[in-house]
């Protein structure tokens, strides 16, 4: 008998995340454009770890493509005018996944 699992809903499906935004033609320092993309991931009840190329984050997937969205629409609004991101998501139907989950 096939094995029955059970789905989490749309709106409350947990993910863990490797973010990458890349502000192009900014110049060669874009320290105030990741700084503000950090800022801006704090104000969401995400658990964020940053690194050299990019921030991990643990969350509700809804609330992550959220925060996409709303980085590039604020930094464009700020005035860069071109983002490339990269967005490396995981989610789990066997288990929450956690950045803690992660670590080795």
């Amino acid at each position: 008998m096939p094995e029955t699992r059970t789905f989490p809903e749309e709106s409350s499906m947990q993910a863990t995340v490797e973010l990458q935004v890349i502000p192009i033609g900014s110049g060669v320092s874009v320290r105030r454009e990741i700084l503000r993309v950090v800022g801006m991931l704090g104000d969401y009840p995400f658990t964020i770890e940053t690194h050299a190329s990019g921030t991990n984050i643990e969350g509700k997937l809804d609330d992550i493509l959220d925060a996409v969205r709303k980085v590039h629409i604020a930094l464009h609004a700020e005035g860069t005018v071109r983002l490339v991101s990269y967005l490396k998501i995981e989610t789990r139907t066997d288990k929450t996944p956690t950045l803690a989950g992660k670590a080795l």
